[in-house]
């Protein structure tokens, strides 16, 4: 099995466009990575709360607008 180090020691001596064309398909991976564990929590019922919080904050008109959370960060 390859190592870590291995892997960065491999990393630093590609061309700098090798290297953000990896970043880019490494950013795509953990992006994929995610979407799945999003996917097996809400078929595994871990986000059923959480869930059910946003519907009662929406059925009761307790949200507020993206926009306006942003410009407030």
């Amino acid at each position: 099995m390859i190592t870590r180090l291995e892997v960065e020691l491999a990393i630093k001596q590609l061309p700098e466009g090798e290297v953000r064309d990896l970043a880019k398909w490494l950013q795509e991976y953990l992006d994929e990575m995610w979407d799945q564990q999003i996917k097996a929590d809400v078929a595994s019922g871990k986000l059923d709360r959480f869930i059910a919080q946003a519907e009662e904050d929406i059925a009761a008109n307790n949200v507020r607008d993206l926009n306006e959370v942003l410009r407030n960060g």
